[in-house]
Parts: C-alpha cells; structure tokens; sequence
C-alpha cells in the first residue's frame, strides 16, 4: 500500500473524478433519450429518501475512519489501525441490513404515502440492495483514505462508472417494453450493480494489502482488544454523529425539497405527469452538469480530512493553512470557466447533450451558484476534519430552511414555477458556502488574497465575452461546430489570462505532467 503527498492523492482522485463524470454521462445522455423526462423524474424520484438512508447508515463513519486512522498511523499504532477498521465495518453491515429490512417491509406505504406519483414504487424497491453495498464501501473507502492511499478508491470509482454505464443502459432497455416505471426501475437495478462491483474491488485491494499492514499483533491481550473495541466504538460515534447530523440535515431537506416541489407545482396548477418531468429535467439534467466539474472539489474535500487531522494533531498550523489555501484556489481557478460556460452556453449544452434546449434556462440561473458549489466541499471538510462538525450542520440547517421557505414560497407561483425551484436551490447553496467560510475564518483566521479573486473575474468576463462572440455571431452553419468552437476558445482565453495574471504558475504546470505520468503508469 502506498502512501501519497496531499496533492499527490488529490490528483489521484481528480484522475478518476475526471474519468467518471466523462463517462458517468454516457447514461446521463442516453438515458433521458431512452425513458424521457418523465422516465427520469421516476428515477430521479427514489434517490431524496435513499440519500436519506445512506446519511443515516454511513454519514460520519467514513470521515470518522478517516481521521482515526490518520491519527492512529502518525502515532505508529497498528493495532488500533485494526481495531477501527473492524469496529466500523460491523457496524456498518448491521445498521445497512437492519435498515434495508425495513425499507423493503414498508416500500409500498412509502412510495402511496410520501411521493405524489406512485409509480416509483418499482423504482423505490430496486434501490433497497444499494443500502449495505454502499454503506461496506464506505468504510472500506474511509480506511484506506485514512491511509492516504486514493488509489483504491479512484479505482473502484472508475470500476463502478464503467459498469454502470452498461447495466443501467441494459437494464432500462430491456425493461422498457413494460413501462416507464419499470424501465426507470431497470436503470436502478444497474446502479446497485454498480455499486456491488466497486466493493468487490475494495474487498480485493484490502485483501492483497491486509498481510502486511493488518498482521494480528499475539502480544496483545483479550482484554485489551476488548477495551480498544469499547474504545474505538465510542471515538467512532463521537466524531461520526456529528458528522451524520450535518449530512442528515442536507439529505432530509434533498428529500423534503423532492416532495415539496413536486406539490408546490401542483399548487400552481402543474399536472403530476408536467411536474414530474420538470423535476426530472432539474434533478436529472441540470444538476449533473452543474456538479461536472466537482470531480475535483470532491478530491480535494477526501484528501484534506486525513492531511489536515494529520496536521492537527501536530498542532501545525502553517500545513493546515497550506494545504486549505492551496484547495480552495484549486476549487475557484479551476471551476470557473465551467460556470462561465454553462452560463453563456445553456441553451446549447442542454441541447447537444438532451435533446432539450427548452431546459437551458434553469440551468443559466443556476450557473453563478457553481463556483459556490465547488467551495463548499473543501470547507465543510475543513470544519469535520478540525472537530468542528457542528458548525457545519448549523450551517446546512440554516440554507435548507431557507431553501425549503422559498420552495414553497416561488414554486406554488404559476408565474415561476419549476424556476421558482431553482432560484431557492441556488440561494440554499450560495448562503451555505458563505457560512461555512465564515465559519472557518473564525476558526483559523484564514484568509485569501482579494487579488486572486479579482483575477479569476477578469479571466471570467474576457473568456464569457469571447466564447459568446464565437458562438452567436454565425460565422459558420454548423451549430454543433459553433458550439464546440466556443467551448474550446472560452477554455483557452481562460487559461491565457489567467497565465498573463499568475493565477497559473509553473508548479500547477509541474503537477499536471506528474498526473500524466501517473496515468501513463
């Protein structure tokens, strides 16, 4: 097992981060294409109240994991390494299974009583294996993370995309004939096998390591194992409730938001079929292309648990410092020209990639909200990492009362509607970040250079100016080759500008051969 540098693993899992939303997509174009907005929004519906059973089943036991592996590998104690490990993997497997159980008991109450549309059922119901595959690999993930070793889980992540891509497209293929519901209930099934492929492949990796980092210590007493089980048990729930809390607060409103939306459209007088299909679109569309480029947001919110707890645990301040500023300049510079793109070019990205160019305005509303997006990953990791989980859940508590206010507020308007939807969503995200950086500004008394903000909002506008100027003056027929003309000039007037700024210097270029070296590898 080996063991990378901070940025080292980050880039491990932007590698793979990258691989997967580039062919995550395949399904997420084709699909829409297969079973339409309404098959989506089917599809789309189940996944609010399985998110919900995953906080509850995981929530801080991969971070909790994490951390305490960290901190117990900087110490050189093995045997609390396998201790933790264990402790978490058992309770894990009890809560997943007790929860599917009950789920599969009540799935027919739940889909009549709790969604407006009863034909998720299907869908609702097929979803229940996920439950304990996700929750195993979670700890799996939590340990080697803990070990600072991304390649297992960038590996069973490019695993899993691979295979899902297949089964999902199959299943829903061959289920089709028989309906939508159970098309979109197809398309779940291939997720859970998704899922089961990557913990086979965590299984595997732990398996091929465990005689040589997990060797049982004979020395050590029974009754001493029995108090580091007691031991680690309680340090696991310590740091892993909080962390649930918080994950509970934004998966609970994710699943209230999913109701509430779909009756707010009722209000205004949406027909169920009309309402679904816009959910669909909002849930099924334009958030997957808003998170694209949260491939490395989500590596740089996993590397920083372990390196800052690291750090923390020393008491050094200065790496915590680095390491935090080197994640968050990462998230705004690299985030920003897809926020500029997805701004200028909606219409054309939902129509190139749908086959829906109608849906281009929600997904131009939610484009400033991006670069809010891909700072809040590594500032909620920052909170958790450095004991401060509550924080965090007070923060997600505030946006999603907020959010869920004006749901119900603008979507029961007739004159906004599904928009109405999409300006709470994108408020929610916007006032969350900023208490999250309020929070860890206060905590660290970190700050940014107001400066580099300034650069990446000149590289903005000139890149934004230039990509619409291709893409709207008609130099040439084709639009699908304005498109992708305007695309690539945006992305390379960005990268110019933000060169002649210094927002890119020579180290960012160092890290990039190093990541191709790595894949060449």
């Amino acid at each position: 097992m080996t063991k990378q540098s901070f940025i080292q693993g980050t880039l491990i899992l932007l590698a793979a981060g990258i691989v997967n939303r580039i062919l995550g997509f395949i399904p997420r174009i084709t699909l829409p294409r297969v079973i339409g907005p309404e098959g989506i929004g089917l599809y789309q519906m189940g996944w609010p109240f399985l998110i919900v059973i995953l906080t509850i089943v995981t929530g801080g036991i991969p971070v909790a994991v994490a951390k305490l592996i960290a901190a117990a590998e900087a110490e050189g104690n093995e045997v609390r390494v396998r201790t933790i490990f264990r402790v978490a993997l058992a309770l894990a497997t009890v809560i997943s299974f007790i929860f599917t159980a009950v789920i599969v008991l009540g799935a027919r109450w739940i889909t009549d009583h709790l969604f407006t549309d009863s034909r998720v059922y299907y869908t609702f119901l097929c979803m229940t294996p996920i439950i304990p595959l996700v929750g195993i690999s979670a700890v799996f993930r939590g340990y080697f993370q803990g070990r600072q070793d991304m390649i297992p889980t960038a590996l069973s992540q490019v695993v899993e995309t691979l295979v899902r891509i297949v089964t999902v497209l199959a299943f829903a293929f061959m289920l089709l004939p028989y309906g939508i519901e159970f098309a979109a209930a197809g398309a779940m099934i291939g997720v859970m096998v998704g899922e089961l492929s990557a913990l086979l492949v965590l299984v595997l990796l732990y398996r091929h390591n465990r005689s040589q980092r997990l060797a049982p210590r004979r020395t050590t007493t029974g009754a001493r194992r029995s108090f580091n089980r007691f031991e680690s048990l309680k340090n696991l729930l310590q740091l892993a409730v909080p962390v649930t809390g918080s994950k509970l607060v934004g998966s609970g409103s994710y699943f209230l938001e999913s109701i509430l939306i779909i009756q707010s459209l009722a209000v205004a007088g949406v027909a169920t079929g009309v309402a679904t299909a816009q959910y669909g679109a909002l849930q099924g569309m334009i958030i997957p292309v808003l998170m694209l480029p949260s491939a490395l947001t989500f590596s740089l919110a996993v590397s920083l648990i372990p390196s800052l707890s690291e750090a923390a645990a020393k008491n050094d301040m200065k790496t915590i410092h680095m390491r935090l500023h080197q994640s968050l300049k990462l998230a705004l510079v690299t985030g920003a020209p897809f926020a500029v793109l997805m701004y200028v070019l909606a219409e054309p990205i939902c129509q190139y990639m749908y086959g829906q160019p109608g849906v281009g305005a929600m997904l131009r509303m939610m484009a400033p909200a991006a670069l809010f997006i891909y700072f809040q990953a590594p500032l909620q990791s920052t909170l958790q990492a450095l004991e401060r989980p509550g924080s965090a859940l007070i923060n997600t508590l505030v946006g999603s009362v907020v959010k869920l206010t004006l749901i119900y507020i603008l979507a029961s308007r007739p004159e906004f509607g599904i928009l109405g939807a999409v300006v709470a969503i994108s408020v929610n995200i916007m006032l969350v970040t900023l208490l999250h950086w309020n929070s860890v500004v206060r905590l660290l008394q970190f700050r940014m250079q107001a400066g580099d903000f300034l650069k990446v909002g000149i590289s903005m506008a000139v890149a934004g100016f230039a990509s619409y100027v291709v893409m709207y003056t008609h130099w040439i027929a084709s639009g699908f080759t304005r498109f992708s003309f305007s695309c690539l000039t945006g992305v390379i007037v960005y990268l110019l500008i933000a060169m002649l700024l210094k927002l890119i210097n020579r180290d960012d270029v160092f890290r990039i051969l190093w990541l191709g070296k790595r894949i060449v590898k």
